[in-house]
């Protein structure tokens, strides 16, 4: 399995014959969509959703699919059954690849705001990407991609979270929120408390996770 990571919270997955993108959003760069056959979108929001940008994909590649909860579903119109709508303890296959759904609802960012729908995908038994959430799926995760910050997360949260999990790596995502230098101060309490191996991807790098971390 290849990983490469985009801006701020999108990945692609890639195997041979299949290359799965999940999050591409509007700080995504445009190439994360480029030969994509399925699309997973954990929630609505703009920097995991560019409704434009994905409708030009299904429009490009007609066999292009997407797995998504309601809400945004909902926004799809007219791409009919290419569309399916997905929520948590569902399971489903792409091209006999094992997707897992876990989760609900975005985290809490403040008692006034409501939170809206968010699922989070558990790829072939081993790489998980909860969205703006942090969820625990009922069973191992190899891969954690792990947003490290955000409105609604402090790092303290963030270093528990991988605690909870224990997974053997943690992925950074959700990071176009930082600067360079609290980039390095994330990434530092991170890796050194979290007790899993902890790494930051260079963006549109394919990288073969079973050589990670490197």
């Amino acid at each position: 399995m290849r990983l490469t990571k985009w801006g701020h919270a999108c990945v692609r997955l890639e195997w041979p014959g299949l290359r799965l993108v999940i999050d591409p959003g509007e700080y995504t760069e445009p190439e994360a969509l480029d030969g994509a056959d399925a699309v997973l979108v954990t929630h609505e929001h703009a920097d995991h959703f560019d409704e434009g940008r994905l409708r030009a994909a299904a429009e490009a590649n007609p066999v292009l699919r997407i797995w998504t909860n309601r809400s945004v579903a909902a926004t799809l119109d007219g791409l009919g059954t290419r569309v399916t709508v997905v929520g948590d303890g569902d399971a489903f296959d792409v091209d006999g690849l094992d997707i897992e759904v876990h989760g609900e609802l975005h985290k809490l960012v403040h008692p006034d705001l409501p939170r809206v729908p968010n699922v989070g995908f558990l790829v072939a038994g081993e790489v998980f990407h909860p969205g703006d959430a942090f969820t625990v799926p009922p069973g191992p995760v190899d891969t954690l991609l792990v947003p490290v910050q955000g409105p609604w997360s402090r790092t303290g949260e963030v270093i528990d979270y991988i605690r909870q999990i224990k997974p053997r790596l943690a992925v950074a995502v959700h990071d176009g929120g930082l600067s360079t230098m609290g980039r390095a101060v994330v990434n530092g309490l991170v890796g050194a408390t979290s007790g899993s191996d902890y790494v930051q991807l260079q963006a549109g790098t394919p990288t073969d996770l079973s050589r990670l971390p490197v």
